[in-house]
C-alpha cells in the first residue's frame, strides 16, 4: 500500500502505478464495507471539493457530492454558466482561485480537442489536487470503479476476456474516453483486451499504442477488430457502449451519418450468448436502452451495471480521502 499520495492529480490512472492503484482498490472496499456496516469514516472533515461541470451528469455529481458528505466533508458544484468562465476567467484563474478556497478542484469538460488541456492547465495551476470527472479523452473515475466490479465478479483479471466494443446510439456523438481509459488500465491488469469497432471509430494512435505496450509489459493481449459477433466470442466481460467517430470526422451530421450505417450493433440476447456462460455485461450508463443494449440484457442476470454504478462511489470516495487529507 502506497501512503504518499496527498496531493497527487488524478486526470488519467495511466499516471499512477500499479501499486498506487491497487492503494485505491484496497481503500475503496474498505469503505465500500465501511458504508455497508454504517460505519463513520468522515476523513474529510471540514475539508471542500470545487466541483465544476462544462458537461451534464448524474452519476458523477450525485456520487462525488454523496461522497464528500460521507467523508466529512463537501462537494461545492459550479456550473460553468453560472461561473465568470465566459467572462475572462482563465484555466490558471480557475486553479489559482478555486485551488486557495478548496481542498480539491474536479472538472468535467468534455470538449474536443479542449478538456483534457483545460484540466492540465488548471491542474499546473493549483495548489489543491485536481480530479478528472470526464474529459474527451480519459474518464479515470468511471474506470477505477470498472476494476473495483471486475475484481469483485470475476476475482484475478490476468487471462480473463474483457470486450470494448463499440455500440450503436443515435443520441449524439459521445466521448470516446471510457473505451480509452479501459484499453488503457485493463492492459496493465494482464487482461486480454479486444478493442471492437467499426472502421470509423478508431481511438487515438497514442492512447492505442499505450494500451498495446501496457499489454506487452504486463503478459496480457491487446486485439483490435471489426466484427461485433467476433468480438463477443469466449469474453468475460463484455462492455458495449457508443462513442463519436471524431477521429473520422468533427461535423456532427457526417459523425451522424456514419453512426447510422452500424444499426445493428447491439448487444441482444443472441450476441450475449456467445460470451461465456458466466460472462457479465458492464455500460457506465446512461444506456440508449433497446438501441444500444435490449432492456433483456440490460436489466438480465448477466447485468452489473448498477454496482458498477455504486462502485463509482466508493472509487472516487478512495481517491478523495488519499489524495486531500
Amino acid at each position: 500500500m502506497q501512503t504518499n499520495l496527498r496531493g497527487r492529480d488524478m486526470i488519467t490512472t495511466q499516471e499512477w502505478t500499479r501499486e498506487e492503484i491497487d492503494t485505491v482498490m484496497d481503500v475503496a472496499m474498505d469503505l465500500k464495507r465501511s458504508r455497508a456496516l454504517g460505519l463513520p469514516h468522515a476523513y474529510l472533515r471540514d475539508k471542500v471539493l470545487a466541483m465544476l461541470f462544462f458537461f451534464s451528469s448524474t452519476r458523477t455529481r450525485s456520487s462525488f457530492e454523496a461522497g464528500m458528505a460521507q467523508l466529512g466533508g463537501h462537494g461545492m458544484f459550479l456550473a460553468h454558466e453560472s461561473t465568470q468562465i465566459s467572462h475572462g476567467d482563465t484555466a490558471k484563474e480557475i486553479g489559482e482561485i478555486l485551488g486557495r478556497y478548496n481542498d480539491g478542484i474536479a472538472i468535467r469538460h468534455c470538449d474536443w480537442g479542449i478538456g483534457t488541456q483545460y484540466l492540465r492547465w488548471v491542474a499546473e495551476a493549483s495548489r489543491s489536487p485536481v480530479l478528472n470527472m470526464q474529459c474527451e479523452t480519459y474518464h479515470p473515475f468511471q474506470i477505477l470503479a470498472d476494476l473495483m466490479t471486475i475484481k469483485e465478479k470475476k476475482g484475478d483479471l490476468k487471462g480473463k476476456t474483457i470486450s470494448v466494443s463499440w455500440a450503436y446510439a443515435a443520441s449524439y456523438q459521445k466521448p470516446m474516453s471510457v473505451p480509452q481509459s479501459l484499453i488503457l488500465l485493463m492492459t496493465r491488469y494482464g487482461m486480454n483486451v479486444r478493442l471492437v469497432h467499426p472502421p470509423e471509430f478508431q481511438l487515438m494512435p497514442h492512447i492505442v499504442e499505450q494500451a498495446a505496450e501496457n499489454a506487452r509489459k504486463h503478459h496480457g493481449s491487446f486485439e483490435i477488430m471489426d466484427d461485433f459477433d467476433a468480438g463477443m466470442k469466449d469474453s468475460d466481460v463484455i462492455y458495449a457502449k457508443s462513442w463519436g467517430a471524431m477521429n473520422t470526422t468533427t461535423d456532427n451530421a457526417e459523425g451522424a451519418a456514419i453512426i447510422d450505417k452500424y444499426k445493428d450493433w447491439i448487444t441482444d440476447e443472441r450476441r450475449m450468448a456467445m460470451a461465456n456462460e458466466d460472462a457479465i455485461y458492464m455500460h457506465p450508463l446512461p444506456a440508449d436502452r433497446n438501441v444500444e443494449v435490449t432492456d433483456g440484457v440490460i436489466d438480465g442476470p448477466q447485468s452489473v451495471v448498477f454496482d458498477q454504478a455504486e462502485n463509482r462511489l466508493h472509487a472516487q470516495k478512495a481517491v478523495m480521502a488519499l489524495t486531500m487529507n
